[in-house]
C-alpha cells in the first residue's frame, strides 16, 4: 500500500533549520548546573527567571476579582477598545493617519499571526507576490510569508560581518535593484538577530530608495521599547515613512515589551494612503475572512492587560518605568561582557557588543565555536552566534566570557 501522499513530499527544512533543533535539543537534555541557555527570545531579568512586570500582576488581580469579567469568544478582529488604542503606541496619539481614518489595528494571536495575515491579504488581494528579508532576519519569517502564499522569497544584505554592523551600502544596492511592488519587510528597532539599527540618515535614504522604486513597507516592530527604553524614540522610523505618504502595514506584538509572551497579544496596523478611507471596511472584511480560516478568534486575557494599561495614565507610566529598567539592566550587561572580554584579551574588537541594542547580539561567533561552547562549558547560542543578552546577569558573565575568550583562542573562525 502507498504512503500518503503528504508523507512523501520533501522536507523544507534548511540545514540552518535542522543544527538549530539540533542545538535547541541538546540544550533542553542537559541538566548540568552550570548551562547558560542564550537561545530563546524572551527577557529574564537579573536572577535569571522570567519577570512579570508588578502592574501587570496587579491588573491580573483585578480580572481575577471582576465578577462581570468572562471567557467569551473574541470576535474576528478583536476588542474594539484595544484596536482604537494600540495603534497610538507605534504611530502616536495626534497621527493625523489615525485622526483621518486611513489607519486602522485589527488584533492578532501576537506578532506572527499580523505578519501572516497582513502577507496573506497582499498576495491575495493586492496581488504582491515577492518579499524581501534582511540577511540575516527572525527565522520565522520566511515561512511565515511563505505560507501566507507569497511565492519569492529573497533578500537584501544587512550584516557586514568585518564591522560586525549594517551592511548598508550591500543593503540599498539590493533595495536599488528589486522589483517594482516588492514587500520589503523591515525591523523597526532592535534588530534581530543581529542587535543592529540603521541611524535616522539611513532609514531616510532607504525611503528615497523604495519611494523610487515603488517598494511596500511591512514594519516588523516586535521589539518596540527596547533598544533605547523610550516608546516614541524606538518608533520614530515607521511615523517617518507615514509622514512620507507610503501606504504600509506593521506587525505589533507585546510578547516583549510588555511580557505577554503566552497571551499572544499583538495587531497588524494597516497604513492607507490618503484619499483611500473609504476602502477601510472592505479591508477589513478581507481580513475578517483571512483570520476566520487561520484562527477564528484572537485571545482575550492579554488584549485586556493592553487595554487597562493604555486607559490608565498611572498604569502607562508603570510599563515605561518598567522598559528603561529592562534596557538599562541590558545595557550594564552588554557593558559588562565587554569590559571582561577587553580585560581577559580576547582577539578581536568587541565594541559591537555595547553599541548593537535590545535583546540580542550578534557576536560574530562561528558555528564550530558555537558548537565548542555547547560541548565544552554547557553554554548554548544559535548555530549563527545570536545571544540573547537577557540570559546574561552579574552571577554568570564571567564564566560566559571566559568561555568565550577560550572559544576564540582555540578554535578558528
Amino acid at each position: 500500500m502507498a504512503s500518503p501522499q503528504f508523507l512523501q513530499v520533501k522536507s523544507e527544512s534548511s540545514q540552518e533549520q535542522t543544527e538549530l533543533i539540533d542545538l535547541c535539543v541538546l540544550c533542553f537534555v542537559d541538566e548540568h548546573e552550570d548551562k547558560i541557555d542564550l537561545i530563546p527570545g524572551m527577557y529574564r531579568h537579573e536572577d535569571g527567571q522570567p519577570w512579570v512586570m508588578p502592574f501587570v500582576l496587579n491588573i491580573e488581580k483585578k480580572i481575577i476579582d471582576d465578577a462581570g469579567y468572562n471567557h467569551e469568544y473574541v470576535i474576528f478582529l478583536g476588542l474594539r477598545p484595544f484596536t482604537e488604542m494600540v495603534p497610538q503606541i507605534v504611530l502616536g496619539k495626534n497621527n493625523p493617519v489615525i485622526q483621518s481614518g486611513r489607519a486602522f489595528a485589527v488584533q492578532t494571536v501576537s506578532g506572527t499571526a499580523a505578519l501572516r495575515a497582513g502577507g496573506e491579504l497582499l498576495a491575495r488581494h493586492a496581488n504582491f507576490d515577492t518579499f524581501y528579508l534582511s540577511d540575516p532576519t527572525w527565522d520565522n519569517h520566511e515561512y511565515t510569508f511563505l505560507y501566507s502564499g507569497l511565492k519569492n522569497s529573497r533578500v537584501y544584505r544587512y550584516w557586514d560581518p568585518v564591522t560586525k554592523g549594517v551592511d548598508f551600502k550591500g543593503m540599498i544596492e539590493d533595495l536599488m535593484q528589486a522589483p517594482e511592488n516588492s514587500i520589503i519587510v523591515l525591523q523597526m528597532c532592535s534588530h534581530n538577530p543581529t542587535g543592529c539599527d540603521l541611524t535616522k540618515e539611513q532609514w531616510i535614504k532607504v525611503a528615497d530608495v523604495m519611494e523610487e522604486r515603488k517598494l511596500f513597507p511591512f514594519f516588523d516592530a516586535a521589539y518596540q521599547g527596547f533598544s533605547t527604553g523610550d516608546l516614541e524614540t524606538d518608533a520614530w522610523p515607521v511615523r517617518y515613512f507615514v509622514d512620507r505618504g507610503f501606504e504600509l502595514f506593521i506587525a505589533q506584538t507585546f510578547s516583549k515589551n510588555m511580557g505577554l509572551y503566552s497571551d499572544r497579544v499583538g495587531s497588524l496596523i494597516v497604513v492607507l494612503k490618503e484619499g483611500r478611507q473609504k476602502e477601510v471596511e472592505s479591508i477589513k472584511l478581507m481580513l475578517t475572512v483571512i483570520i476566520r480560516a487561520l484562527y477564528l478568534c484572537p485571545t482575550k486575557h492579554g488584549a485586556e492587560i493592553v487595554i487597562q494599561t493604555l486607559k490608565s495614565p498611572e498604569l502607562y507610566k508603570e510599563w515605561l518605568e518598567c522598559l528603561k529598567m529592562m534596557v538599562k539592566r541590558l545595557k550594564a550587561v552588554r557593558q559588562g561582557l565587554k569590559d571582561r572580554l577587553v580585560k581577559l584579551g580576547t582577539p578581536g574588537n568587541w565594541d559591537h557588543i555595547t553599541e548593537q541594542t535590545g535583546m540580542f547580539s550578534f557576536t560574530g561567533l562561528s558555528g564550530k565555536q558555537v558548537a565548542y561552547l555547547a560541548k565544552q562549558y554547557h553554554i548554548y547560542l544559535m548555530p549563527n552566534g545570536r545571544a540573547n543578552m537577557c540570559a546574561l546577569n552579574m552571577n554568570n558573565l564571567d564564566a560566559f566570557a571566559k568561555a568565550l575568550h577560550n572559544a576564540v583562542i582555540n578554535i578558528p573562525a
